[in-house]
């Protein structure tokens, strides 16, 4: 098979027959006895997931990390949630959002494993931790830690409070093949001083795919009086975890990427007696220092998709977390096990199964990560993201639910290819 035919032939089950969420429960009912492990390599099960999606015939979509765009079945309760608002118009606003948000936060609060009211629904990762950052008593000579890992806009925020307000920022850079949990909190405990006020870490590095020990440096960070903010961008949805048991302070995260919701929605989490102290960015009348909803005022949104959270988690829910990390690790594994000891090929995703899931990097000597990027893309339609920088110098990969194994194996043969 030539790989125009392979392309049009894969696209071609984005339109197969789509089932509404009583009907994908049946089909995941009828797989309940089948270990999580075993589910994760049965290719014919997850093709039926992959119906659910309209996949676009032009390229193998690699890059699911940036937005990881909504199955059908969430798809169309969006639509009927903006059909519902609209209708109802100002008096849904007046009369039902708040307690539609507060239920929908009830809910999300029980998927991220935190108290309700120590979470706000934002639009995304960068308004949760960059509200933190901003909403700090910052004063000169305080001291922030970080890793030059860290998003670009988080750091844009730190440089911004560090030129305001004359905070001092210590950046650490992660090994992208740490030897142990250990030499990680080394790390950021080096950086540590008796000025250090605030430390923002990575739950999963979003160009590199590496999980870090976020509960050990939490630890640590407090046993020298340090908070900690964690960016969880990639990590809720993706792998199970309940941010009660990280032990952070702060806690981000964007629910387009892994839960599937539309576009602008997100969550922060601020530890109940660290609320009344932040500063939040738009004025509110709440004069409850402690109610977290003061914190993130934005004025009239999109609360149409507030209501579709609510359909993401049941869809989650329905797939099944245990189920959905192990089909994620089982396709990362798929293709970096068939790469990672070729000679030009470089992964900058540690090997161990514990340290990452779904997302991993790849690059090859000899080829700038943009043209690697482009030549996959121009040459084997393959569309994926280039990182070049921070000690990671390679492609992004990101595969979601719906990815097939002869999509990677089809990637796995242009990195060979390419590095011959």
């Amino acid at each position: 098979m030539n790989k125009r035919t392979f392309l049009k032939s894969t696209a071609l089950t984005g339109l197969g027959v789509q089932m509404g969420f009583s009907s994908l429960a049946a089909l995941f009912d009828d797989k309940k006895n089948i270990p999580a492990s075993d589910l994760a390599a049965d290719d014919a099960f997850w093709k039926k997931i992959r119906d659910q999606y309209i996949i676009k015939p032009d390229y193998i979509n690699l890059e699911n990390g940036y937005y990881n765009f909504t199955p059908q079945p969430i798809l169309e309760k969006f639509i009927e949630n903006i059909r519902y608002v609209n209708r109802e118009g100002s008096y849904y606003m007046r009369n039902m959002q708040f307690d539609n948000k507060k239920r929908i936060t009830e809910k999300l609060a029980t998927l991220a494993g935190c108290p309700a009211d120590e979470l706000a629904i934002t639009r995304n990762t960068t308004e949760s931790l960059d509200l933190v950052i901003a909403g700090q008593e910052w004063k000169p000579g305080d001291e922030a830690v970080m890793a030059i890992q860290d998003y670009g806009a988080m750091l844009d925020m730190f440089e911004q409070v560090a030129k305001r307000y004359g905070v001092v920022l210590k950046k650490v850079s992660v090994p992208n093949h740490p030897t142990s949990d250990e030499e990680i909190v080394s790390l950021y405990e080096k950086a540590i001083t008796p000025k250090t006020k605030l430390l923002m870490v990575c739950h999963m590095i979003n160009i590199t795919g590496q999980i870090l020990p976020i509960k050990k440096i939490c630890d640590m960070a407090h046993s020298k009086g340090v908070e900690v903010m964690v960016d969880g961008a990639h990590a809720v949805a993706h792998f199970q975890f309940k941010i009660s048991d990280l032990n952070c302070d702060y806690y981000g995260c964007s629910l387009h990427k892994w839960l599937s919701v539309p576009l602008g929605a997100g969550l922060l989490y601020v530890k109940k007696d660290k609320i009344a102290k932040l500063w939040p960015l738009l004025g509110d009348g709440n004069t409850n220092m402690s109610d977290i909803s003061r914190i993130n005022h934005t004025g009239t949104h999109p609360v149409h998709t507030d209501l579709t959270i609510s359909d993401a988690i049941d869809y989650y829910h329905m797939i099944g977390g245990e189920r959905k990390e192990k089909r994620l690790r089982y396709l990362q594994l798929y293709w970096t096990s068939k790469v990672r000891n070729i000679p030009k090929i470089i992964l900058n995703t540690p090997a161990d199964e514990k340290r990452s899931c779904g997302i991993a990097n790849v690059g090859i000597e000899g080829i700038k990560p943009g043209d690697l990027a482009k030549r996959l893309l121009d040459e084997h339609k393959i569309f994926t993201v280039a990182i070049d920088g921070a000690n990671v110098f390679g492609c992004r990969i990101t595969p979601n639910v719906y990815t097939t194994t002869e999509e990677l194996d089809a990637f796995v043969a242009a990195l060979k290819k390419l590095a011959a």
